[in-house]
């Protein structure tokens, strides 16, 4: 009686590992779907952060540099 148990108990297990596979990329898609959108909403902004940094890195090498 034990051993049917634990059969079921493992069948059921694997069932569940194989259903949740798909869900992982999905979720994936998800979050990168999420990501592209940001950066399409924000794009004008993080456009400008990252040329204000670049010019920061510029201007404090040039004086590292002299």
């Amino acid at each position: 009686m034990l051993k049917r148990k634990e059969k079921t108990n493992l069948k059921g297990l694997r069932d569940f590992w194989r259903e949740e596979e798909g869900m992982g990329t999905v979720e994936i898609i998800l979050i990168i779907v999420v990501l592209i959108g940001l950066v399409i909403i924000f794009k004008t902004q993080l456009r400008s952060l990252v040329q204000k940094v670049f010019e920061k890195i510029t201007r404090d090498s040039n004086t590292v540099m002299s």
